[in-house]
């Protein structure tokens, strides 16, 4: 009986092409840090005169009924601001567990935050003279742009909060929500202000153009640091800018000013 060897087939194994991610920059770590030490620069220079005369916008005395508010608003947001640029030094610095136990103090300190912005932004309107103007509509209708922002804080800080343990997620929303909160100083920034208002520029995008600004060249200085898109940094920049031109647009409608007159009572 004759057998026949079964034939031998070559087989080549296959060759995927490697892909090449390119290397972050070395001063990647540090974005977050320095996103949030400029964002202090800003409020110091759009609140200049809170910090180093004790006034309000533009020169004007604390309103009496709620000083102390407007105080302890200012000192708790700089004590954030400086929180800020702290915790990402010592996440890049391996402090993760100094890191984590300050995260608490963090926490409490955007609480109040909230509590305090949102108690302004109420009684905002009612010590405002009613013919006053901010940025060419009355204070009732103004009143959308202090609690919104402060709104869209207090939701970023949440989910930061709550993806603690998501850094790529955690980073972006916390400096999403100072973002938002930040454009009260770049409102008072009366030499950018004045290079657009009454233009075109100034009907879409009101008192909220340069955190559009501030917050399309933060996407794209971490996108150059690492060399690739930061999707969850340049979606959720993209939902809170969108969000705060929404605002503005809806500041003059009938059902704003139905809600915030009730708001101030």
């Amino acid at each position: 009986m004759t057998t026949h060897a079964a034939p031998t087939v070559a087989v080549t194994p296959s060759i995927r092409p490697s892909v090449t991610v390119p290397e972050p920059m070395a001063g990647n770590r540090y974005f977050y840090s320095a996103a949030a030490l400029l964002m202090l620069v800003i409020a110091v220079v759009g609140f200049g005169r809170f910090y180093f005369q004790g006034l309000a916008y533009p020169g004007r005395p604390l309103t009496p009924p709620i000083r102390g508010l407007v105080i302890a608003h200012g000192v708790t947001m700089s004590l954030w601001l400086l929180m800020l640029v702290l915790q990402p030094l010592l996440v890049a610095t391996g402090r993760r567990r100094v890191h984590m136990a300050m995260g608490w103090v963090g926490a409490t300190l955007a609480a109040v935050v909230v509590v305090t912005g949102v108690m302004i932004g109420c009684s905002f309107a009612r010590h405002m003279p009613p013919d006053a103007k901010m940025w060419g509509i009355a204070p009732m209708d103004f009143t959308i742009v202090p609690l919104g922002a402060i709104v869209i804080f207090a939701a970023c800080v949440a989910l930061g909060i709550a993806w603690r343990r998501k850094p790529a997620l955690h980073r972006p929303m916390m400096l999403l929500g100072t973002l938002a909160a930040i454009t009260a100083a770049l409102n008072r920034i009366d030499t950018l202000n004045n290079l657009y208002l009454g233009t075109v520029v100034d009907a879409v995008f009101g008192p909220f153009l340069f955190a559009v600004v501030l917050g399309a060249a933060l996407v794209a200085a971490r996108s150059f640091l690492q060399r690739r898109l930061d999707r969850p940094l340049a979606v959720g920049a993209a939902v809170v800018l969108l969000m705060m031109v929404c605002m503005w647009h809806t500041a003059t409608t009938p059902a704003w000013r139905a809600i915030a007159s009730m708001i101030a009572g």
